[in-house]
């Protein structure tokens, strides 16, 4: 199926999601890396408030490249998943909605997207300059000093994703395979 949804998530958009789906997000996203993810979890060990809300929100696990002259964004292709695993699932209960990346996710973050009703979808990696068209707006709004894994808030239009682990849990790195591999 194809879908075409906008940013912020409305939950109930989620569930209708299947692993395998194409889908077309426009509004506000937001990008953090790895660095942004430590500091993120060093706020709230501190009890501290975080500088994005979570609520029905997607993060992109993204740094671009600088941008071109009239060009909001460089190349923004997404980067590997696993590696943001040990954060997510608390911004998960916090209302993450979504996660953009590429790659298999932890068994901790498969549980966090059920108990959520949350979705990971995938962007294609190596497609970064073509992503990035989709792209019409970005400003950095949290951790500056973090360079190009500074949180970033993206203004998206018809941003395209593939659903790879929907709010069942279902997941297309482990089915995909037995689907596709030779008998």
């Amino acid at each position: 199926m194809e879908y075409h949804i906008s940013a912020p998530l409305n939950k109930e958009e989620i569930k209708k999601l299947r692993i395998g789906d194409t889908v077309y997000i426009s509004g506000t996203i937001y990008t953090a890396r790895d660095a942004a993810h430590k500091r993120m979890q060093e706020a709230l060990d501190a009890g501290k408030e975080l500088p994005i809300s979570m609520e029905n929100n997607v993060i992109y696990y993204m740094g671009p490249s600088p941008a071109r002259e009239g060009r909001p964004i460089g190349s923004a292709g997404p980067t590997t998943a696993s590696r943001m695993d040990k954060y997510a699932p608390a911004l998960l209960d916090l209302g993450l909605a979504a996660m953009v990346g590429k790659g298999k996710r932890s068994p901790k973050v498969k549980e966090a997207v059920i108990r959520n009703k949350a979705v990971y979808f995938a962007a294609i990696g190596g497609a970064g300059a073509l992503l990035s068209k989709a792209i019409t707006a970005s400003e950095v709004v949290a951790y500056e000093d973090l360079g190009t894994e500074a949180i970033r808030k993206l203004t998206v239009n018809e941003f395209p994703v593939i659903v790879v682990m929907d709010c069942e849990g279902n997941d297309l790195y482990e089915t995909a395979p037995k689907e596709y591999a030779c008998q």
